[in-house]
């Protein structure tokens, strides 16, 4: 009796093609429909690893860590420069789906650079702000303002440290005038001090001391006068509300 042999069922070939076109592990370059240019690793068809994304609109460069898609890890992203003809590093630093989060670099000038945590593309955390007319900013930031305590240095010296809320001075804080010699200590609402002591501070080593000194006040409780000032507004302030 002849033996019979079973013939193995083959697999249609769309199966077999589909296996092939699914992108996984290194890839030298895949190019979209709509011209921008990935070069890296891949995993279950999406970018997955390192890789470097070209997108062909805006001419944006993005060189570092993906997951499932998405920008998630450390990386750094460039915009060209048309006057120099090179790229111009833009943002360097952590990514959490595809946006920026944990610690980074955000450069939005030549002179003009924040360095600290971030949160969902936004400024949030604690967080170094270098301005472009030379003022610097160091403190807390939420939802890409100064927000919490912080301090602001500004060029000229002068200073201001205290308490911040949506990117203007409100609450307690002490402002510094360092080139005439003179010390703040208030209250602000807003970006406006609405009432607080000014003492002589430094007067003898400032550049452009005030003319005469502050005088001498003999108040028997002048922190308890400040403090019913500071009551008062603050009561104005929720009647108001």
């Amino acid at each position: 009796m002849p033996n019979s042999k079973c013939l193995q069922k083959s697999e249609p070939l769309w199966k077999e093609w589909d296996q092939k076109a699914q992108k996984n592990g290194l890839r030298h370059q895949v190019n979209a429909v709509n011209g921008n240019c990935y070069v890296g690793q891949w995993k279950d068809n999406m970018k997955h690893g390192k890789g470097t994304q070209i997108w062909k609109k805006k001419g944006a460069i993005y060189e570092g860590d993906w997951k499932f898609g998405k920008r998630d890890g450390y990386g750094t992203l460039s915009n060209p420069d048309q006057e120099k003809g090179k790229y111009r590093k833009v943002y360097s630093g952590w990514w959490k789906d595809d946006k920026k989060s944990g610690y980074g670099i955000q450069f939005f000038g030549p002179k003009e650079y924040y360095e600290g945590e971030w949160c969902g593309d936004q400024r949030s955390g604690w967080g170094r702000m270098y301005y472009s007319n030379g003022d610097i900013y160091e403190g807390q930031w939420l939802k890409d303002k100064p927000n919490g305590e912080g301090m602001l240095r500004l060029k000229n010296g002068n200073r201001y440290e205290g308490y911040w809320q949506r990117g203007m001075k409100n609450g307690s804080g002490r402002f510094f005038h360092l080139d005439h010699g003179q010390l703040f200590e208030g209250f602000w609402v807003d970006d406006v001090a609405k009432c607080g002591t000014m003492i002589d501070f430094g007067r003898d080593e400032a550049p452009e001391p005030t003319q005469f000194p502050i005088p001498k006040i003999e108040i028997l409780d002048p922190n308890g006068v400040l403090e019913e000032a500071l009551a008062m507004f603050k009561k104005t302030e929720e009647d108001e509300d």
